[in-house]
């Protein structure tokens, strides 16, 4: 494993789409990652909602801590107006994020939701390069 995927991180995130406010989570959702793709650090970012259910699922994956905090600094506006219309329920962190961002994140979710994490075994990334290749 190279240090580069020795330090990705892979979050998460469950939330519980509040009634009546479907919409404006999707709307919030695109808008934040439309600048997500366009500023942010992230090296992928999809997010999926169980329409039934009333749960959205999102996962991004970061290159490593230092690529969550810039992404804490850049995006707080947008993470705010999402989460006007859902409450995190569990939050799951694959790999591991140095302490500053670990307790970052166990700030930031408080006690109203469950944080699991685990660190990695094996795997790969296999993403094309910027030149294409």
């Amino acid at each position: 494993m190279s240090t580069h995927e020795a330090t990705t991180l892979l979050f998460r995130n469950t939330m519980r789409i509040t009634d009546g406010h479907l919409e404006d989570f999707r709307s919030a959702v695109v808008r934040a990652v439309a600048f997500a793709e366009r500023h942010g650090p992230q090296l992928l970012v999809q997010t999926f909602v169980d329409e039934e259910r009333m749960l959205a699922h999102s996962f991004q994956l970061y290159r490593d801590s230092d690529a969550v905090r810039t992404h804490w600094k850049l995006a707080d506006p947008y993470i705010q107006e999402v989460m006007k219309h859902c409450q995190v329920e569990h939050f799951e962190v694959f790999g591991e994020p140095d302490a500053d961002v670990a307790a970052g994140v166990r700030s930031a979710l408080g006690d109203q939701c469950e944080l699991t994490s685990g660190p990695r075994v094996a795997g790969f990334i296999r993403f094309a390069t910027e030149s294409g290749t």
